[in-house]
């Protein structure tokens, strides 16, 4: 459980951020940019309040270098949902590359650990 209370908190975190910083793309559009800023702000401070415990927690387990490829490739598979589900985006074979890169830091990173 200590191993994937990290993760869970990573991606919950990052569900705050990737809308703070684009979700205002679509739903802010004609609202003035202070306004936007301090909306984002507000919505950042969720994501911060699970981002921290997630990095103390997972530090027990993990390395630094092991938290940083797993919040990349939390943030990246975030952001590939929300960009096809909520922003409508196309869905593209480059997010297939980029998750086969995010495949292979994993594996770098963790090849010489059992999770």
């Amino acid at each position: 459980m200590q191993k994937l209370l990290p993760i869970v908190l990573l991606i919950f975190s990052n569900l705050f951020m990737t809308y703070a910083w684009y979700g205002h793309l679509k739903d802010f559009k004609t609202r003035a940019l202070f306004f936007v800023i301090l909306v984002s702000w507000g919505i950042a401070f969720f994501e911060y309040c699970l981002q921290v415990p997630a990095n103390r927690i997972g530090y027990q387990s993990y390395s630094l270098a092991q938290l940083k490829v797993i919040q990349e490739i939390v943030t990246m598979g975030v952001f590939a949902l929300f960009s096809i589900s909520y922003m409508k985006e196309p869905i593209r074979l480059d997010f297939l590359w980029a998750g086969l890169c995010l495949i292979a830091a994993a594996y770098f990173m963790f090849r010489d650990i059992s999770l």
